[in-house]
């Protein structure tokens, strides 16, 4: 590999989350061009059938907020 040449690997913290940010905005952009597994789909129609057969087993930002703090401290 070429000394001069600089790969994501050497940029700094900063550079990196901007460069992630950079990427998910274009993807974002045309999401249509993101591929969906079929197991992806599959399992997001289930847990739409789950939570409009059971639309109490949902959580509310809050809970999911609560649940975070208490499982990670924050």
């Amino acid at each position: 590999m070429n000394p001069t040449t600089t790969s994501v690997f050497d940029l700094s913290p900063s550079e990196k989350l901007q460069l992630v940010e950079d990427l998910w905005d274009d993807l974002a952009a045309t999401p249509e061009a993101v591929p969906v597994h079929d197991w992806q789909k599959e399992e997001l129609a289930r847990r739409k059938a789950n939570l409009i057969n059971n639309p109490a087993s949902g959580l509310t930002w809050e809970e999911i907020k609560q649940r975070i703090k208490t499982r990670y401290g924050r």
